[in-house]
C-alpha cells in the first residue's frame, strides 16, 4: 500500500450556508413557526474535520490520505469529487447510510448557528478497515463519536506500536462528554489543538500546562481573533492573528491546525509552523466555505515572508 505523510481521520460532510437575513436578538437567530421565509443567499461546500484538514495537508504539499465513512448518496459523490480535486486518496468505507450534512444559518450580524447531521461519519467500525495496512508517518484525528471514536482509539494502538505520530483536534461536543472519553488520544498526541473555551471546559485553567503534563508534546490553544498560544514544555509562544475582514469562520480551526502541523512536519520550527497556520486560517476565513481559500505551500511561504506576524517566545520557568 502507498505510504503517506499523513492520514486524516474524521468526517466529510456537505455544508449548506444560508444567509437568512433574520435579525439576531439576545444571542439567538429565531424563526416563527408555520411561516415561509425568503433567504438572502445559499452556498454549498464540502466540509467536516477530516475533509477540511486533508485538503489543507495535501495542498500544502503533504502526501495525504483521508480515512472515514461516507454514505451511498449524491452527497457522497460530491465528497469523492472534492477529495480527487484536492489530490487526497480515499482510504475509507462507503455505507448504505446517508452522508453527513450541515446547515449553517447566518443572521443579519454575521453570527451563525450550525445544524449538523452526522450520518455515516460516526459509524466507521475497526473491522471494516485494515488498520495494519495503513502506512503513514502521522495520523491526524478530528472530532468523531460512537463507532468512529472507538476505531480512532484502535488506530492509536497501532500508531504507538508502529512509531507513527499523532495529532488531534477534538470538538466542543467531545469536550462536553469529559476527558475520560478522549484521554487515550489526548495523552498520546504529539500535537493537540483546541480553542481556549474547549480546553478550559476539558481540563480547567492553565490548560496548556495540564495538557502537556498529560503527555501532549505540543499544545495549541486558539482563541479566535484574540491571542493564541503554543506550549512545548520549555517555551510558551504567544501569537496574535491579524485584524482582517472576515467572510465566514467555518473551518478556521481546521485550517490553522493543518497549517501548523504541516509547517512543523516540514521545518520542525514552531514559530514557522504558527505563521503557516495563521496564513492558512486567515485565507480561509476571507472566503465562504470551510475549504475555500486554503493555501499551497508556496502561497503560504510568500505570505509569511511579506506578512508581519506578532509572535513572542518566552522561557517557561
Amino acid at each position: 500500500m502507498k505510504e503517506y505523510d499523513i492520514i486524516s481521520v474524521g468526517s466529510a460532510v456537505v455544508d449548506a450556508f444560508i444567509s437568512t437575513g433574520v435579525e439576531e436578538k439576545n444571542g439567538e437567530i429565531a424563526f416563527p413557526v408555520g411561516t415561509k421565509i425568503l433567504v438572502n443567499g445559499l452556498f454549498f461546500s464540502i466540509g467536516g474535520g477530516g475533509m477540511n484538514t486533508s485538503a489543507s495537508f495535501s495542498k500544502l504539499g503533504l502526501k495525504t490520505g483521508y480515512l472515514g465513512k461516507i454514505g451511498d448518496d449524491y452527497n457522497s459523490i460530491l465528497v469523492l469529487k472534492e477529495l480527487k480535486k484536492n489530490k487526497v486518496d480515499f482510504l475509507g468505507v462507503k455505507s448504505g447510510e446517508n452522508n453527513g450534512y450541515s446547515i449553517i444559518l447566518e443572521g443579519n450580524k454575521g453570527n451563525r448557528t450550525v445544524l449538523t447531521y452526522k450520518g455515516s461519519s460516526d459509524h466507521l467500525k475497526s473491522n471494516e478497515i485494515k488498520i495494519n495496512n495503513l502506512k503513514t508517518k502521522w495520523f491526524h484525528f478530528t472530532s468523531q463519536k460512537k463507532d468512529s471514536l472507538e476505531t480512532q482509539k484502535k488506530i492509536v494502538d497501532y500508531a504507538l506500536a508502529s512509531g507513527i505520530k499523532i495529532s488531534f483536534n477534538p470538538s466542543s461536543y467531545q469536550v462536553k462528554e469529559g476527558l475520560k472519553n478522549i484521554k487515550k488520544i489526548v495523552e498520546n498526541s504529539e500535537i493537540l489543538s483546541m480553542n481556549k473555551e474547549e480546553a478550559e471546559v476539558l481540563i480547567g485553567k492553565n490548560a496548556h500546562v495540564k495538557l502537556h503534563n498529560l503527555g501532549v508534546k505540543i499544545v495549541i490553544i486558539t482563541d479566535g481573533e484574540n491571542m493564541g498560544m503554543v506550549y512545548d514544555g520549555s517555551y510558551l509562544y504567544k501569537y496574535w492573528p491579524d485584524k482582517i475582514k472576515v467572510k465566514e469562520v467555518t473551518g478556521a480551526g481546521d485550517a490553522f491546525s493543518a497549517g501548523f502541523i504541516t509547517g512543523y512536519i516540514k521545518t520542525k520550527n514552531i514559530e514557522t509552523a504558527i505563521k503557516i497556520g495563521l496564513a492558512n486560517s486567515q485565507s480561509v476565513i476571507t472566503k465562504l466555505g470551510a475549504s475555500e481559500g486554503i493555501l499551497t505551500w508556496n502561497e503560504a511561504q510568500k505570505i509569511i515572508k511579506t506578512g508581519k506576524f506578532k509572535i513572542i517566545k518566552g522561557v517557561v520557568k
